[in-house]
């Protein structure tokens, strides 16, 4: 039987498809829906940053009814990407742990899906 707390830590099924649809729509890159997870970064991960994340947060505030009003940048940081992690994405890839952990040393994650999933439960993008 499953946990009331364990279903809560799950990515709603349809912000889970929104993420998959809009990076393989405007080709980001291709996303595993398996892969997503509550802690997925939108910027180091996706590969969602600079002026995309905005495109990205619009299409979501429309997809989902979300008010982004009183959403600021100045909480997160504006994601900008980073030169050294692009390399070391073409270089090695980003399957593997290490990798992983390398570009997380590299660069810090500023938006993550955990974000997106409380803007559609609360209704605000704060």
């Amino acid at each position: 039987m499953i946990k009331p707390i364990q279903m809560m830590e799950d990515i709603l099924p349809p912000l889970k498809e929104f993420i998959v649809d809009y990076c393989n729509r405007y080709k980001i890159r291709s996303v595993d829906p398996r892969s997503l997870c509550l802690d997925t970064s939108i910027d180091l991960d996706l590969d969602i940053f600079d002026i995309e994340i905005d495109l990205f947060l619009a299409d979501f505030a429309d997809q989902f009814n979300v008010d982004q009003s009183k959403f600021t940048w100045y909480k997160y940081g504006y994601p900008k990407g980073s030169t050294r992690v692009r390399v070391i994405k073409m270089m090695f890839g980003y399957n593997s742990i290490w990798v992983k952990q390398l570009a997380h040393y590299c660069y810090k994650p500023k938006f993550r899906v955990r974000n997106l999933q409380d803007a559609v439960i609360t209704g605000m993008l704060v």
